[in-house]
Parts: C-alpha cells; sequence; structure tokens
C-alpha cells in the first residue's frame, strides 16, 4: 500500500513501516506529519521518541535539528518508498538534506543500525492493526 498522496492516506494520524529489503520492522507507531503545521513543528518540543514510534514528513526533501533535545535517525525516501539517503543519529544544530527526496522518517537513533537500513532497501507503509 502507498501512503504517499492524499487518495491513498491512511485512516489515522499513525503508521507501521517495514523494510521489505531486509524483512526487518523500521517503526511500529510512525506519525504522518502531511499538514504545513505538523511539517514544521516535527519533533519540536519533544523531549524523545519512544523505541518504535517516528515521523513521516511528506513532502520533505530536508530538515534542522535546531533546538532539538535528542539525537535521531533520518531515511530519506523516494516516492516509490526506496531509501535515498540514510543519516544515523544526527545530534542537535544539524541541517540535512536530500534533494532528490520526496519523504523522510524521523526515528529513534540507533533505528538505521538496528533495522540494517540501506540506500535502495524499499520500505512498505501499512496501517497500524486495531
Amino acid at each position: 500500500m502507498n501512503f504517499t498522496d492524499r487518495s491513498t492516506s491512511p485512516s489515522d494520524d499513525f503508521v507501521v513501516i517495514r523494510n521489505l529489503t531486509r524483512g526487518t520492522l523500521v517503526a511500529e507507531r510512525a506519525e504522518v506529519a502531511r499538514t504545513s503545521a505538523k511539517r514544521s513543528k516535527g519533533l519540536l518540543g519533544r523531549n524523545g521518541l519512544d523505541p518504535g514510534g517516528g515521523m513521516w514528513i511528506i513532502p520533505c526533501e530536508s530538515v534542522h535539528t535546531f533546538f532539538m533535545q535528542f539525537p535521531i535517525d533520518l531515511i530519506y525516501l523516494d516516492k516509490e518508498l526506496r531509501v535515498k539517503k540514510v543519516r544515523p543519529n544526527v545530534k542537535a544544530w544539524r541541517v540535512s538534506a536530500c534533494l532528490t527526496a520526496h519523504s523522510i522518517l524521523e526515528l529513534p537513533a540507533g533505528t538505521i543500525v538496528a533495522t540494517q537500513t540501506q540506500p535502495r532497501d524499499v520500505l512498505r507503509v501499512e496501517e497500524p492493526s486495531h
């Protein structure tokens, strides 16, 4: 299932993200930030991310970590949910971009290593089971 356009968006604000290439679970509860307000705020003002949590920012090709209180992992995706670039353990006061990306996953630091996610991997976005 592809949630990159509004016509196929999930019914609630959270999704499950799997790495099909590696057979790993990337996020069991990633918040979807599709509105301008949610994209602008991102993770600012939070003290951290729960394990298995994250934020999927759509559309987005760059982020900053100004004023962030914790490091994060970044996974840049194209429209087909193929990984374009990964940036593990991005600390506060950094800027990161991938001009060929369509969206970005912000995840707890250590997720990229734990899931073995690499450029060219294919991810799948699913609705959470209720």
